[in-house]
């Protein structure tokens, strides 16, 4: 099966206060934690990842996807094009918090592909990788690279979406915390 990687700027970055439909995404890496009182699906996807992450009835789901990508808008809490950098904040009933930053990244060839293979090399040891398929324009495919701590009160993940068509690379950090 072919998996390229939509264009960098067709990118948007998404929270929903419920869960979606895993229908909506073409998954090719996932993990489950149960952690505490919470547990969480990380998906790595086409476009980039979603995060569903449930405590206590309440539901957060984190959407770094193509902005093509038909998705509701019902109950979405943030929407951000990713362009440039940006941070937020989110506060839910009963004290849980979520808190996101994320940027794009603009680099040169030799810096992309440097940073590219120290991507691929920390996935070997920890965390989730998958590594996509070429677009034909470039010799090697993009890279997808999710780290992430779970603790007793809260899940910390790491993002690194690699685009070398554009030598962009995404990064993102995501803190779902518990009161």
């Amino acid at each position: 099966m072919l998996t390229v990687r939509p264009k960098v700027a067709e990118l948007t970055f998404q929270l929903y206060g419920r869960p979606l439909h895993p229908e909506l995404f073409e998954v090719f890496e996932t993990c489950t934690i149960e952690r505490g009182k919470y547990t969480a699906k990380i998906d790595i996807t086409g476009a980039g990842h979603v995060v569903s992450w449930r405590y206590a009835g309440i539901t957060l789901t984190e959407v770094a996807a193509s902005a093509r990508q038909p998705l509701p808008k019902t109950r979405r809490l943030l929407s951000y094009n990713l362009k440039g950098q940006r941070a937020d904040y989110v506060e839910c009933r009963g004290g849980v918090s979520y808190r996101m930053n994320f940027q794009l990244e603009p680099t040169n060839a030799e810096v992309f592909w440097t940073f590219q293979r120290e991507l691929s090399a920390a996935g070997q040891r920890q965390g989730m990788l998958h590594h996509f398929n070429s677009s034909g324009r470039m010799p090697l495919g993009a890279l997808s690279y999710l780290n992430f701590e779970a603790r007793d009160r809260s899940l910390f993940v790491q993002a690194f979406h690699t685009f070398p068509d554009d030598y962009a690379v995404v990064k993102s950090e995501s803190l779902f915390k518990l009161p």
